[in-house]
């Protein structure tokens, strides 16, 4: 009997260090097809920039939040490559403009005209707009560290933020009225990935912010795909 729960315990630390391991990576996977996309078509129309900065938020955010109230580090490693595969994209969005000599003004993040924010052309203008976010969330968070109340509410408001990911992706699907240049596979491997997250929050007990805004994440992914379907089924759409 005691061998029996000695390998079922074997087996749930392999499942556990399994789990771990993708959700720190499987977060980045949904943007993989999205770059090779604005790679391959040199065109950045169909994907919105603005999902970037929403996950730049969020978990810029987030990382404030684990030193408020220690959670799962998976979750914080996550974070950190999340920020890196922003950044990325960004910086390949801002040479596919730059080839194609998309104008989006002279404008600089520090001429702070809030007309053309997020709408640079210059990739070190996003990179000074998150330093400089991140300077001014780890100044408040040193000095309110020590009152509940704004631990908790850095903790919604990063897990807000990040449930929100697909409304800019949904509202430019609008716009455009078809999800041409955008990745059919990102939002399905976003829908995977949030089911995989939400069940995970669910199953280790992690803050209820977490699996609240899963849920959340996973209705916004599944209007996209309703999305993809819809505008399929005008004959004068082409879809890639």
């Amino acid at each position: 009997m005691m061998e029996v729960s000695e390998d079922s315990g074997g087996w749930w630390r392999v499942l556990s260090w399994a789990s771990s391991f993708f959700l720190v990576f499987g977060g980045m996977l949904p943007y993989i097809p999205q770059y090779m996309e604005i790679r391959r078509t040199c065109n950045t129309d169909g994907f919105s920039t603005w999902v970037c900065f929403v996950l730049l938020i969020a978990n810029i955010l987030r990382i404030f939040f684990w030193f408020g109230k220690f959670f799962e580090l998976p979750l914080l490693l996550q974070s950190l490559l999340m920020i890196g595969t922003m950044l990325c994209i960004l910086h390949l969005c801002c040479a596919v403009q730059r080839v194609n000599r998309v104008s989006t003004g002279s404008q600089t993040f520090t001429d702070f005209d809030v007309g053309h924010f997020w709408k640079w052309s210059r990739f070190e203008d996003y990179l000074q707009c998150c330093l400089w976010l991140a300077l001014l969330g780890a100044l408040l968070t040193y000095i309110l560290l020590d009152v509940p109340i704004f631990v908790e509410g850095l903790g919604l408001a990063a897990l807000l933020t990040e449930a929100t990911l697909g409304l800019p992706q949904l509202l430019q699907n609008l716009r455009n009225k078809s999800t041409q240049g955008m990745s059919v596979k990102m939002v399905v491997l976003w829908t995977a990935g949030d089911c995989f997250k939400t069940a995970y929050f669910i199953i280790r007990g992690t803050p209820p912010q977490f699996w609240l805004c899963g849920a959340l994440q996973i209705c916004l992914d599944l209007l996209i795909l309703l999305q993809v379907w819809f505008y399929n089924q005008q004959p004068h759409l082409k879809f890639g």
